[in-house]
């Protein structure tokens, strides 16, 4: 915690006030979810949870992790065009993993009929934590990098002024204009933007592929509306409208309900428990498709756990980005311990080390959207019954990350006010296009910080373990 808070966490009676109006100031601001009891109706709707103050972040981590985002966008567009290394990375994940799978089997079919899409458009977020050495000093380490479906771009978009105002109320106004300003949702419609300018056709639209349940709507409203101002027409439909009503021509342009498509936006699809066969079915018919996809399959297999262990192997960089050593040595220095569970003598070692001391890692599986890792004893029992089975190749091991925890207030909707040790995670929004071999566009569009208690390992904020919140920097 920056040392100007310390005062304030201990102030009941301040912190009482502040809380106050801090919510009112989310709702005034659009940080908006919708209930769990109506979750497709906005009707009733509440704050989306958040930190009472901004939480405290190096600035020397901070500014690394914006610097090395355009060379994780290089690298994420590298890895999607390079069918011999995915196969070769994900052959032994796919005899185990369903999932993974099905999405590669897809993957290969569209290859062999011959791409359709021209254009190529990434919208990923490079998610990273600060690990205390024993020395006290701390590192920026990559925990995972979301190619598909990367969230809250735009609530974030506007927590900053709640915490500016917060700040004010506090009688810290020195502090809150030292809060960047940070506006992922303008970002996001921007590459969204130039995919839909370079598909070449002005009556097509940008079609989000959204949840069955969307309580985070007001956050992909967000980007939607940047596109709206931009007279770009967006709609909004699911898996199953897509089987019902979507259509290729004889050039592969998809229409749905008689509109064409130029952007196919996932914000859905990273998940098993959503494919049934007429999903997957919708999922090949936009995988075929003339549309810009948001992510391609290919994409969303770069974000495999498997593929992110795989890339901290000496020398993998090398191979994937020839000629970028600045870049690779910038990608290289966020990455933390990652090992294989492959079937073999260092699966067997890595296995059994786990199992002696399994408080030094996390169990990952090839899955997106938080909640999912394994920790400590439940690690070990997991490791312990899979051991000598293939299974294990559908997880990764990676180091556990310790960072040093600060006291916050956590705000969420019917619950107390008390005061949280809690830990952060960063994720810098990064947005690239690529038409044909050029790459028209890559940057980073801004970021995203998350807290929560540390009694939870695992989990973000559609999870429901972690809020929003803002960087201090320090």
């Amino acid at each position: 915690m920056a040392a100007g808070w310390q005062d304030v966490v201990r102030d009941a009676a301040a912190v009482r006030e502040a809380a106050a109006v801090a919510v009112d100031a989310a709702l005034l601001a659009g940080v908006l979810m919708r209930t769990g009891e109506q979750p497709n109706a906005s009707d009733v709707v509440n704050y989306a949870p958040f930190t009472l103050l901004p939480s405290a972040v190096p600035r020397a981590l901070f500014e690394q992790a914006y610097a090395v985002q355009q060379d994780f966008n290089l690298l994420v567009d590298a890895v999607s065009q390079n069918k011999e290394f995915l196969e070769q990375t994900l052959a032994s994940t796919i005899k185990v993993d369903d999932f993974t799978a099905r999405l590669f089997r897809i993957y290969m079919q569209v290859l062999e009929e011959g791409l359709a899409q021209t254009v190529f458009l990434g919208i990923n977020r490079s998610d990273y934590m600060f690990d205390c050495g024993l020395d006290g000093t701390a590192a920026l380490r990559q925990i995972e990098i979301n190619t598909i479906a990367a969230s809250f771009g735009g609530l974030t978009s506007r927590t900053a002024d709640v915490h500016r105002l917060v700040l004010k109320v506090l009688g810290k106004t020195e502090e809150a204009s030292q809060l960047l300003p940070n506006n992922p949702a303008k970002g996001l419609a921007l590459g969204i933007a130039k995919a839909w300018e370079l598909y070449g056709s002005q009556r097509a639209v940008v079609m989000f592929l959204v949840e069955e349940v969307q309580r985070n709507i007001f956050d992909q409203r967000c980007v939607e509306n940047e596109l709206w101002n931009r007279n770009i027409r967006v709609v909004r439909k699911r898996f199953r409208d897509v089987f019902e009503q979507g259509s290729l021509d004889a050039s592969r342009r998809l229409y749905m309900d008689g509109q064409e498509v130029a952007v196919v936006y996932y914000r859905e699809g990273y998940v098993p428990q959503i494919y049934n066969e007429q999903n997957w079915a919708a999922r090949l018919l936009l995988e075929r498709s003339r549309a810009v996809k948001c992510p391609d399959i290919a994409t969303q297999l770069v974000g495999t756990k498997k593929v992110q262990q795989e890339l901290s192997r000496p020398g993998t960089l090398e191979k994937l980005l020839p000629g970028h050593p600045a870049a690779i040595a910038r990608i290289r220095a966020t990455f933390a311990g990652l090992y294989s569970l492959d079937e073999g003598e260092e699966g067997d070692r890595i296995a059994a080390t786990a199992i002696a001391d399994p408080d030094r890692f996390v169990l990952k599986p090839q899955r997106e959207g938080g909640g999912n890792n394994l920790y400590g004893e439940e690690l070990r029992e997991v490791l312990e019954k899979i051991k000598d089975s293939p299974e294990r190749t559908s997880y990764i091991l990676m180091d556990k990350i310790k960072p040093q925890p600060a006291l916050n207030y956590l705000l969420r909707a019917h619950s107390p006010l008390q005061v949280s040790e809690c830990i952060s995670e960063l994720g810098i929004f990064g947005v690239y296009v690529r038409q044909g071999q050029e790459l028209v566009l890559n940057q980073a569009a801004g970021h995203l910080l998350r807290t929560k208690a540390i009694e939870h390992a695992d989990g973000g904020v559609a999870a429901g373990v972690a809020v929003l919140d803002t960087p201090y920097l320090v």
